[in-house]
């Protein structure tokens, strides 16, 4: 059965890195300024994504890669299935690459073999001493909580700051929320298989509804002001790293966990973290619109 949800979630993957390319393509076209380095979205702008053929042709392989995770989720540990997501950056930078005719810089790599790096050790060392648990209704509240309160802050940062913040505050924000999403799907499916759906059941969709719709507007957002992989990046290492937080303090699917696989957790989650960093700052797509805006900005003045 793990062989089977690790391998449901390497093809799950795969789709969201195309989806993710297709997506990104069409928010740039529908945008038409690709010099932004901040900002995001009009809803005049997001409307028209709706109409766009590549936009739904990326949003149908998402679905498909969603469907793959859910099949994945439902036969192996949350540790294990969620971080093999980071299969994804790899597919993503070397399409992006290509599509955009950008080559990737030494800074770039380096970036994305932390990323690889860390989530790949993160999964090794899970993998080892992952346990299934029980979710019951005092944990869920607990995880239901918390996730309001990062709604609220999310919300009273939007409305103030929404139109200042950089690609990579979008990506952190759409990768916490994914986090949440990936948690409550796991405990809907166990729910639903042990035929135990009531009203809390109902209100996870309904938090997983809402958690799914802010956290793609975040990815819309994202794709205006940086380039997919920075997106991709950024959600296979943020998204698993809630999801496993979740999972070890909440849910106790790490409880054999040793001081020494604590240490190894930390160790790769920074290693993961300090790559999407260094996306966010080295990336050649970033360099290049920082420059063409800055001399924009110079152009404007005189």
């Amino acid at each position: 059965m793990r062989f089977l949800a690790i391998l449901s979630a390497l093809i799950g993957a795969s789709a969201m890195a195309f989806g993710a390319q297709f997506q990104n393509d069409a928010v740039g076209q529908g945008q038409g300024n690709t010099n932004r380095t901040k900002g995001g979205l009009s809803i005049k702008q997001l409307i028209g994504l709706i109409r766009t053929p590549r936009w739904l042709l990326g949003t149908a392989m998402i679905g498909l890669a969603l469907l793959f995770q859910l099949t994945a989720l439902g036969l192996a540990p949350l540790i294990v299935v969620q971080p093999l997501g980071a299969v994804a950056l790899v597919i993503t930078s070397l399409l992006n690459a290509k599509v955009s005719k950008t080559k990737l810089n030494r800074a770039t790599i380096i970036a994305i073999s932390l990323c690889l790096v860390g989530v790949g050790g993160f999964v090794t060392m899970a993998s080892s001493i992952a346990s299934e648990t029980k979710m019951t209704d005092a944990k869920l509240w607990q995880v239901l909580i918390v996730l309001v309160g990062i709604l609220v802050i999310f919300g009273v940062l939007l409305a103030t700051r929404g139109k200042h913040l950089k690609a990579i505050y979008f990506v952190l924000g759409a990768g916490v929320l994914y986090g949440f999403v990936a948690t409550l799907t796991k405990v809907v499916i166990q729910r639903v298989l042990e035929q135990h759906f009531e009203w809390l059941t109902v209100t996870c969709l309904a938090a997983m509804i809402i958690a799914v719709a802010l956290g793609g507007w975040f990815v819309q957002n994202a794709y205006a002001s940086g380039p997919p992989d920075l997106v991709i990046a950024g959600l296979t290492v943020v998204d698993p790293m809630v999801a496993v937080l979740i999972a070890i303090i909440i849910l106790g699917e790490a409880n054999d966990a040793n001081p020494l696989i604590v240490i190894g957790f930390l160790f790769c989650a920074s290693l993961a973290v300090l790559g999407v960093l260094l996306l966010s700052e080295f990336h050649p797509q970033i360099q290049i619109a920082k420059q063409r805006a800055a001399l924009w900005s110079k152009r404007r003045r005189f």
